[in-house]
């Protein structure tokens, strides 16, 4: 499935390259393979390329987005980035990685939600958060 079916995000901002599971308002799991030829590696950081944590944990809440946009009651609308609490990094993430992301909603109502979500390489965890997003008019 491709993520861009649901979210607005596209590159160099589209974090999720196929859905592989999805249970509309409920969760979802993706993957994103880093190639090496990402923007953000050549600065970050140069001789040590490493995807910054920041982005792991959009690519969560982009997840998150796909459970809540695939569920109809929330058809038209966009859900915007609230809050992160209890983010934690595990591992690096380099080059040539896969990264498995899954989101699950915690709390979901009609102005805006709580998910919990995580990012494993090799079923290792690299990054775990809960977060937390407003529905806006799209």
């Amino acid at each position: 499935m491709n993520p861009m079916d649901w979210l607005p995000h596209r590159a160099p901002f589209l974090f999720l390259d196929t859905l592989v599971t999805l249970e509309p308002g409920v969760r979802a799991s993706a993957e994103w393979t880093l190639r090496g030829d990402e923007w953000f590696f050549s600065g970050h950081f140069p001789g040590r390329p490493t995807t910054p944590g920041v982005l792991l944990l959009e690519s969560i809440a982009q997840c998150g987005a796909v459970v809540v946009l695939a569920d109809e009651r929330y058809t038209g609308r966009l859900p915007l980035f609230g809050g992160v609490e209890r983010a934690r990094f595990r591992r690096q993430v380099l080059p040539g990685d896969t990264v498995t992301v899954e989101c699950e909603m915690t709390k979901l109502s009609s102005r805006g939600g709580k998910g919990a979500g995580r990012a494993l390489v090799g079923g290792e965890l690299a990054a775990a958060t809960e977060i937390f997003f407003v529905l806006a008019d799209g």
